[in-house]
């Protein structure tokens, strides 16, 4: 996961879901990807053992205009926001657990 967007940030209004009080996990992902499913059980799992985390997940191919301001290319695509919804991590194709861990780390 690689923190490039820092000077982004989102709002629960924005993603269609409330923002988690410590770090939030945003995902990506359109109905005919076979990984996104992977991803938003991985994802799923990490905020339910966080406290303060939530999970949302974003239907790329209804909200073209955010996936076009934030550069997503590709589903999955999971961005970790920090309490106040900036960006802090950005991450492409189906993550590994540890990594999500990680990167939380970072929001938290």
């Amino acid at each position: 996961m690689r923190g490039e967007d820092e000077a982004v940030r989102l709002t629960g209004a924005e993603l269609g879901g409330a923002l988690g009080e410590r770090a939030t996990l945003v995902q990506f992902s359109t109905s005919f990807c076979q990984p996104c499913r992977a991803t938003r059980r991985t994802l799923a799992e990490v905020a339910g053992m966080v406290e303060g985390v939530a999970h949302v997940e974003v239907d790329a191919e209804s909200q073209l205009e955010l996936v076009r301001r934030l550069g997503i290319a590709r589903t999955p695509t999971v961005l970790v926001l920090d309490a106040g919804g900036r960006v802090v991590r950005r991450a492409a194709g189906q993550p590994r657990r540890v990594d999500v861990i990680a990167a939380l780390g970072e929001a938290v």
